[in-house]
């Protein structure tokens, strides 16, 4: 048996849930989030929220869930391990704003056990930004790294580079944003692992809202609107084609309005769209081209 509680587990995803969507919906005045409760055939279920068309975000999605029961014919294939049952739990973050100069935030966290006594977390937060301001990646990753610092299990140099070689698009050769940590499969110290996780969950709005803040009520025009449409994009050919989370859940039967909550609302692509030297878009693009940065 593992040596935490999913019960405990589960339910402080949802304070998470609950304290996240407060965040966003103080930060953005207007908009609140529908509250989307489902079961899933076979054990479990969830609840989505949503955020659509608020003042100054365009869309959010801060979904839980918690499944149980027969592994799907795929789980075992998928998760690496063999099993006949599982139980998972999560919490995954997505906040797409409306104005183009404030970033993209992704962030989530997961449990998953399996009949053979195997259990492990996994999780991350990364930013992904339209237009580069070096202050707000300087914050973003300052702010977790002092939460891996505050951990002797966190390996904040490790999980950066994960981060960095996970969110890239192969076929395009870039980086989706400017990164953040990404972790998976940590299956010893699980008490000091769901510790690290409860004090990088607390601090994901003080991560983001601060950036929100800055760049929110910048002024913008068509132009780095369809910047913004370009590379919402880039970031839903990363979700669509690449990301192991999206795949896992199309491949074992998951609920598709919520593997697909955090595709953003309006994206474009235009032929070998490319910007003009010397732009701002330009300098956005020869970053995530070249080699990532070290931020924190």
């Amino acid at each position: 048996m593992a040596d935490v509680d999913r019960v405990e587990i589960e339910a402080w995803f949802r304070e998470l849930q609950d304290s996240f969507t407060a965040g966003i919906e103080r930060f953005d005045g207007r908009g609140v989030f529908t509250s989307d409760c489902w079961d899933r055939p076979g054990g479990g279920g969830g609840d989505t929220r949503v955020l659509a068309d608020g003042h100054r975000i365009e869309k959010a999605a801060v979904n839980v869930s918690a499944v149980w029961g027969e592994a799907p014919e795929r789980f075992a294939q998928v998760a690496g391990v063999p099993s006949a049952t599982f139980h998972a739990t999560g919490v995954s973050i997505i906040v797409h704003p409306h104005n183009p100069h404030a970033p993209t935030f992704h962030a989530n966290l997961r449990y998953f056990e399996v009949d053979d006594g195997v259990a492990w977390f996994g999780g991350g937060a990364d930013l992904t930004p339209h237009y580069l301001y070096a202050e707000d990646a300087h914050h973003f990753h300052g702010v977790i790294k002092a939460c891996c610092d505050r951990h002797r299990v966190a390996d904040h140099a490790a999980w950066k580079t994960a981060c960095d070689e996970y969110f890239f698009l192969p076929h395009r050769g870039e980086a989706r944003g400017v990164g953040g940590i990404f972790f998976d499969r940590l299956t010893d110290d699980l008490p000091d692992v769901w510790a690290f996780s409860q004090d990088l969950g607390k601090h994901l709005v003080d991560a983001y809202v601060p950036i929100l803040e800055r760049r929110s009520d910048m002024p913008y025009g068509d132009d780095e609107r369809r910047w913004q449409e370009l590379r919402r994009g880039r970031y839903a050919e990363f979700n669509l084609v690449w990301d192991r989370g999206t795949k896992f859940g199309l491949e074992t039967g998951g609920r598709i309005e919520s593997i697909l909550a955090s595709l953003p609302p309006r994206a474009r692509w235009e032929y070998a769209a490319e910007p003009p030297d010397g732009t701002a878009e330009a300098a956005m693009v020869e970053l995530l081209r070249g080699e990532p940065r070290t931020w924190a």
